[in-house]
């Protein structure tokens, strides 16, 4: 007599896997993600004959470090500088890429746009389990991509797949999207934690063995999160995510995860009819249409990975009509936000206790390093007292919780990017100062210490 069979409940956001119903997943605090399915083994046959082919046609010895040949190391070229910066120069042969983002982000439009430049010097094999041939056909005339070089494949059946990239050996694989792709010998549904993490992982092993790249689009969850499991991330070398607003032109991509590069680069793209276009001079388009001589805005200069990006921040500081001050702040973190109101009041004399305060970020644009908090500071305190922030004014500086303004990383290429763009008078921390030298910036540098001289330097 068979034993009965197990049920267990895996939630599908994470993957966590419990022996009854819960409605919150105590891995990582989804409500109501725990579908029944029936327990199951991963048959044998995952390890199928086709993985096992790829096995022997390529190298599974193992070999001193020393006698690693790195001279062999290729990293294609996309044709777009700013998808090759987020990857850290170009895309690393054998390697697997995720890339992620919101519904009509452009994942798929910008996939199919680089296999323009590619598919000159190498075979693509394009693997849609969402779209027919022709409308993949419609949309590649559309953004102008053309190729004898693109091969297209509709199938949704990864064994299937695997076998094609065996025999039509691609320098560049693209599947889209791994959510409809299913393992045929699994009795769970199509897009499930274990159709996810097993399709993924037959797909990396052939990548590895066979030495091909391969680009996977991933769906994202109601939180913005990618959908699936999360050990779908870590089997892969790159995690790159889409950013932006669909009612906006603006693409940002960013690396989260990448095994061969920085993950603070970002590059930025602009949508147009004929597909994504890149931007070559960000800081340009993010302080394009600034108001002048207006009160409560300011221009701050971060540094995304080796790149610095001006960009401006807007402060509304306006009388409560409630109990209680209402804060709110877009593009920039909440509570640092917080946190540098209660140094305005008490280590500068400036008081929002009983006044609204509002911060936005122009252009989409996220403000995660500390050096953006004294253009935040200046914007705030510029709008409180009703005094417009010099047009030619730049600052950039961290704020401690003592007033000071510390030092921040990368002086040098801030301020040469800010003279580039036609600011003539930069405020930064009075320690950044005593390491450059005046004469050689034609831009009046203010260092400061405390931030009551930065906002008398700033007016």
């Amino acid at each position: 007599m068979s034993p009965k069979a197990r049920t267990i409940f895996t939630c599908a956001q994470c993957g966590f896997e419990a022996s009854k119903w819960m409605g919150k997943c105590p891995g990582c605090g989804g409500w109501n993600t725990f579908p029944e399915e029936g327990a199951q083994e991963i048959p044998q046959s995952s390890n199928s004959k086709i993985i096992r082919t790829a096995v022997r046609e390529g190298s599974s010895r193992a070999v001193p470090i020393g006698q690693i040949d790195l001279d062999s190391e290729i990293r294609y070229h996309t044709g777009m500088e700013e998808f090759d910066r987020v990857l850290g120069g170009g895309i690393v042969k054998g390697s697997l890429i995720l890339m992620s983002g919101d519904p009509g982000i452009g994942k798929s439009t910008i996939l199919l746009q680089i296999c323009t430049a590619l598919g000159m010097d190498m075979k693509i094999l394009y693997v849609s389990g969402e779209e027919s041939g022709r409308q993949i056909k419609l949309r590649a005339e559309r953004l102008g991509v053309e190729s004898d070089s693109l091969y297209i494949l509709t199938e949704t059946d990864i064994e299937l797949t695997i076998e094609q990239m065996r025999q039509l050996k691609p320098d560049l694989v693209i599947i889209d999207s791994i959510q409809t792709m299913n393992f045929r010998e699994l009795n769970s549904s199509t897009g499930s934690v274990t159709q996810v993490r097993e399709c993924t992982n037959m797909i990396m092993r052939c990548a590895k063995m066979l030495e091909i790249p391969v680009f996977i689009v991933g769906h994202v969850n109601k939180d913005g999160a990618i959908a699936g499991p999360k050990v779908m991330e870590h089997i892969v070398d790159a995690v790159l995510y889409f950013e932006g607003d669909r009612n906006t032109s603006y693409r940002i991509l960013r690396a989260v995860k990448n095994r061969y590069g920085s993950t603070n680069e970002m590059g930025i793209f602009e949508m147009r009819d004929t597909g994504l276009t890149q931007v070559g001079n960000p800081s340009l388009m993010l302080i394009s249409g600034r108001p002048h001589n207006v009160s409560g805005t300011c221009i701050a200069c971060v540094m995304e990975g080796s790149r610095p990006i001006l960009a401006e921040v807007q402060g509304l500081a306006t009388a409560t009509g409630f109990g209680n001050p209402r804060r709110t702040a877009t593009g920039f973190d909440y509570n640092r936000m917080g946190m540098l109101l209660a140094v305005l009041e008490k280590r500068a004399g400036f008081y929002f206790a009983n006044m609204d305060a509002y911060l936005n970020v122009v252009g989409g644009l996220r403000l995660d390093e500390p050096a953006a908090d004294l253009a935040v500071a200046l914007a705030l305190v510029s709008s409180l007292k009703d005094k417009p922030v010099g047009d030619d004014v730049i600052a950039f500086g961290e704020i401690g919780l003592a007033g000071e303004i510390r030092s921040v990383t990368h002086a040098e290429d801030r301020i040469r990017e800010a003279f580039r763009l036609g600011f003539k008078r930069c405020i930064l921390p009075k320690n950044n100062l005593k390491s450059l030298a005046k004469n050689e910036y034609p831009i009046e540098l203010i260092g400061v210490r405390y931030i009551r001289e930065a906002v008398e330097a700033s007016q």
